[in-house]
């Protein structure tokens, strides 16, 4: 029986958006989970032995964390249409860890300012934002990751805006040329939260080429997806068995293939996942681990970013 590949998430996430409008070019059917955008996340940790970033890929019995890898393991499930147009090149990566690491951090805290989140999350508690700006407090927590103030943040927009408006000076459609590519889906995202905004919108007038390409990729849309439960996707991979990994060894920090070891990002939500090392390549990292609820699931992540460490 086929497995559709489901997308732990919720609505409001940018980082989701980018991979829901993935689901949509490649035109994947896929199951939707709802899942808080606060902790506690019991379901989600259950899968992922504590990972609590959004959103996180299931495929039966395989975790995917970090939409870096999400959008590979997408790409290697379905090549076409591709992803990398122009090749899996420097210019494509650069552009992408620009968006993820620059361009998110500027753009979120213009648009998820306290009265903006109540647009976002209409349906929460009077509470909720008291609660939100702990969770999100507590994921930078001894992280290296710094949000500017507002003020700042709008500058530093300010800055980027035209030189992504430049982007499409010479008539292309998308960032790097006539076809759409992974850097695209990356750019897109901490910008979406803008176009969604009414008062925001002024942001985007000025550029009336940006404003166009986020209309197109907008237009892409989220493909079919179809509503499951958190308990059935822990089903799923309770029933589901891991698929056999390579086994690589590439600069293992001392650890081999079967040790238990600990993987975390290395910038912000410090928190640890503990399994059996079953890869670990120049580009990813995959940890063995069993639950009482998710059985025994294989959780991928991507080697940038993130870190090894002997179990404490």
């Amino acid at each position: 029986m086929k497995q559709h590949p489901i997308l732990h998430h919720y609505p409001a996430s940018p980082y989701a958006e980018k991979i829901r409008l993935i689901f949509g070019y490649k035109r994947i059917d896929w199951r939707s989970v709802m899942i808080p955008p606060i902790m506690p996340k019991p379901d989600v940790v259950a899968l992922t032995g504590g990972y609590r970033r959004t959103p996180i890929l299931q495929l039966g019995a395989e975790v995917y964390c970090d939409t870096a890898l999400i959008v590979r393991a997408l790409e290697r499930m379905k090549p076409s249409p591709t992803l990398y147009p122009y090749g899996d090149t420097l210019a494509v990566l650069a552009l992408a860890q620009f968006a993820e690491s620059v361009l998110s951090n500027v753009a979120v805290p213009i648009a998820f300012q306290p009265e903006a989140v109540k647009t976002f999350f209409p349906e929460a508690g009077a509470d909720f934002l008291d609660r939100f700006r702990e969770d999100r407090g507590a994921m930078r927590k001894g992280g290296t990751v710094r949000r500017g103030s507002l003020g700042e943040c709008k500058a530093l927009y300010a800055h980027y805006a035209p030189l992504i408006e430049a982007q499409f000076a010479d008539g292309r459609a998308f960032l790097l040329g006539s076809s759409l590519c992974a850097a695209d889906f990356a750019c897109y995202h901490p910008l979406w939260p803008i176009g969604r905004l009414p008062a925001l919108k002024g942001l985007l007038e000025p550029y009336p080429r940006l404003s166009a390409w986020m209309a197109r990729m907008q237009a892409i849309g989220h493909a079919s997806s179809a509503e499951m439960s958190s308990a059935q996707a822990l089903e799923v991979a309770r029933s589901s068995k891991p698929a056999p990994q390579h086994g690589a060894a590439f600069e293992t920090e001392g650890r081999a293939i079967g040790d238990t070891v600990e993987v975390m990002p290395v910038d912000y939500a410090l928190d640890p996942v503990r399994g059996e090392l079953l890869e670990c390549s120049a580009d990813e990292i995959a940890l063995r681990r069993t639950d009482p609820r998710a059985g025994t699931v294989v959780v991928h992540f991507p080697r940038a970013g993130y870190q090894i460490r002997k179990a404490q």
